[in-house]
């Protein structure tokens, strides 16, 4: 279901579990040079000199045998800073021990490293990268490949240092696994989503309530809706302001549809809410009072299982819910959740999701290349199924309905948050065409993955 994404700490634990280690020390040196080595030949076989910028740790260690290895396979490789002539760097200056920001002189050199113009080979992470955490406080070298040990590190998988990384190969030093606090999940999550069985109806096959829709943005809940059926929800109801009611008649099909007042949400939705296994809030429901008043008695009332997306985020407040409660954000929508800017945010994800999750007793699904899945007991997962065509106007919506037919199937709310990234990513990248996707691509794209 998951794969370890390790910490400094980690892997300090991880090696001092080898065997004899610390008197071992030099064999795990030796394998993770060959592999630095080996990954260098095959990734640029047309290279002939190779310049190694080392530092004075074990990284530094790494990078020095790896220079001896390809001198040993009959290239030009030396340990310098001189960087004019290679035709590779490989960069061994920091390793997983490096936090906080570059030194002048060590910026100075990394800067030179990105302006050289050619490849360049970074060992375990790319210098000037947190391990633990993915941030860059300062310089930190672009790589086009990075050799990593044993597994991938969180700041590999976790912006901004997954943009540092280039492409990444895990190297086997012969460490034993171990657990570690942040995962990534892979396809296998999908296992968990409950199927139709032959015992089913529609109403126990998965009933999601839908709440959005202000004239104008009335697609956006018609996405969610339709993605929930398609994510194999057996009842969807498409729950709008009565302005909408005629538009979304004709954009959705299969939905059944509600008009609601935004004075009398409770009492228009009743039966609807009565019915449902979870609840879907916010898709294009808009930002005033009104729209604000049917998130907060919704949330307030309701016992059921909710995501909150987009508009349903606008002006949140924290509130004491019994049920489970999942939050949808982008960065700009975090960042106004917890009063910040969403550049601190994209600069510390790992720690904004968490923070969010403490304050609003949530489960986040903070969006992006790394979306990251935090749990209010502190589970973190990293999902990074999807690709970049998923940056198109409307797949958080296609998300939020993916994900709340998961809660009316009746996954925990995290497992649920984790599979319905996963999906979601996995049905984009099944789009035959990468360019021009649009977020109905995506939708029509989940029963093949959810198969």
């Amino acid at each position: 279901m998951h794969e370890p994404l390790y910490a400094a700490d980690e892997m300090r634990t991880a090696e001092a579990r080898y065997p004899g280690y610390p008197e071992t020390a030099d064999e795990l040196m030796e394998r993770a040079a060959a592999a630095v080595a080996r990954e260098a030949l095959r990734a640029f076989p047309g290279a002939r000199c190779f310049a190694v910028v080392c530092g004075g740790g074990a990284n530094g260690g790494d990078g020095r045998i790896a220079a001896r290895l390809l001198r040993d396979a009959g290239r030009d490789a030396v340990e310098t800073d001189d960087l004019a002539g290679a035709d590779v760097v490989i960069d061994a200056l920091f390793g997983t021990g490096f936090h906080g920001s570059p030194r002048p002189e060590a910026a100075s050199l990394i800067e030179r490293i990105d302006a050289s113009g050619v490849p360049v080979l970074s060992v375990d992470l790319p210098s000037g990268v947190n391990a633990s955490t993915g941030e860059v406080d300062g310089a930190a070298v672009h790589a086009d490949l990075t050799v990593t040990f044993h597994g991938a590190k969180v700041g590999l998988a976790v912006g901004p240092g997954r943009f540092h990384a280039g492409r990444v190969v895990v190297a086997d030093i012969g460490l034993e696994p171990a657990s570690t606090a942040v995962v990534r999940a892979t396809p296998a999550v999908l296992t968990r989503v409950p199927r139709r069985g032959e015992h089913d109806s529609k109403f126990t096959a998965g009933a999601l309530l839908v709440v959005g829709g202000a004239p104008g943005t009335t697609g956006a809940p018609v996405l969610s809706a339709t993605a929930a059926l398609r994510a194999d929800a057996g009842y969807v109801t498409l729950a709008v302001p009565s302005a909408s009611l005629s538009v979304v008649e004709t954009l959705a099909l299969e939905p059944v549809k509600r008009a609601f007042a935004h004075d009398r949400v409770l009492d228009d939705l009743a039966a609807d809410l009565e019915r449902a296994d979870a609840l879907a809030i916010g898709p294009g429901l808009g930002r005033g009072d009104d729209a604000r008043g049917v998130v907060q008695a919704l949330l307030e009332r309701s016992s059921l299982p909710t995501v909150v997306d987009a508009d349903g985020l606008f002006g949140l407040e924290p509130l004491d819910r019994d049920a489970p409660t999942v939050l949808t954000p982008h960065a700009g929508e975090l960042a106004r959740l917890l009063g910040t800017d969403s550049d601190w945010v994209t600069a510390h994800r790992l720690e904004a999701a968490a923070r969010c999750a403490e304050v609003f007793g949530a489960v986040v699904l903070l969006k992006g290349p790394d979306t990251i899945v935090r749990a209010p007991d502190g589970r973190t997962i990293v999902c990074d199924t999807g690709p970049s065509s998923l940056a198109t106007a409307g797949t958080g919506d296609v998300l939020t309905g993916v994900l709340g037919a998961f809660l009316a199937k009746g996954l925990d709310a995290t497992d649920a948050a984790v599979a319905a990234a996963v999906a979601h990513g996995l049905a984009a990248r099944a789009v035959p065409h990468q360019a021009g996707v649009i977020a109905s691509d995506v939708v029509a794209a989940l029963p093949s993955v959810l198969a």
